[in-house]
């Protein structure tokens, strides 16, 4: 038991490294294994799968930066909050299996796990499109205004 803590600890440290990009992991490999089964080959399902991954993280915090509305800021940021949530409470669960004896124990770590993780993609979707929104509004406002 108290070996398996500090590695839970480590996984967990990953888990929430890679928080954010739930979404876009699962919609390229999604894209992958369609190009893959469409006889793209290895190394272009690959290509693909980066590709879809990377423009879907990207469009999502540009989309983020862009939006007006506060409601809609929060539907885009729980788009990308929610598959995180979910990806962190099966991993915790399962990692848990190894350390925690009980039933009541897993369940409590995988809702912690699945509570930091959705946090985590929360706060860096807000924080990166709050960078991009000021930095966005900023070169605007420095331009010179016509009449």
């Amino acid at each position: 038991m108290l070996i398996a803590i500090p590695i839970l600890a480590l996984f967990c440290w990953l888990l929430f490294a890679l928080a954010v990009n739930a979404l876009p992991f699962f919609v390229g490999a999604t894209a992958l294994l369609a190009a893959y089964q469409s006889g793209a080959g290895p190394v272009g399902a690959i290509v693909v799968g980066l590709f879809v991954g990377a423009a879907l993280l990207a469009g999502g915090q540009r989309a983020i930066a862009a939006a007006r509305s506060p409601q809609l800021r929060t539907a885009i940021v729980l788009l990308f909050a929610a598959p995180a949530a979910i990806a962190g409470n099966h991993a915790i669960r399962g990692l848990a299996r190894f350390s925690a004896s009980s039933e009541p124990w897993q369940d409590a770590f995988a809702v912690v796990g699945a509570i930091m993780s959705g946090a985590t993609a929360w706060a860096r979707m807000t924080t990166v499109s709050a960078k991009r929104r000021s930095a966005s509004l900023g070169s605007f406002e420095r331009s010179p205004r016509r009449l």
